[in-house]
């Protein structure tokens, strides 16, 4: 579920492999667009645009997260978009 300050986006639910971890879009947040992944054993911060990773702590495994965000990159940017007033 990626949950945005004032959405949720359920009809695009990550697999049930990574429900552990959340997706979350801040919008009141610096540029460049991008998203962060929460899970109990660290946290990532990940450009949408590039998937590249800008912060990692902890032990995450981001091999499914990352590949449900390279499926659903233009509704990540579209949120991005919608909700920071970033055209980006």
């Amino acid at each position: 579920m990626i949950e945005c300050n004032l959405c949720t986006v359920n009809n695009h639910a990550p697999p049930d492999a990574f429900r552990k971890l959340r997706h979350r879009l801040f919008f009141a947040d610096h540029t460049p667009p991008h998203f962060h992944i929460l899970g109990r054993k660290g946290a990532a911060k990940v450009r949408i645009d590039t998937r590249d990773v800008m912060m990692l702590s902890g032990k995450l495994d981001l091999r499914e997260p990352m590949a449900w965000a390279q499926e659903n990159q233009a509704l990540l940017m579209q949120r991005w978009q919608l909700y920071s007033g970033d055209s980006a």
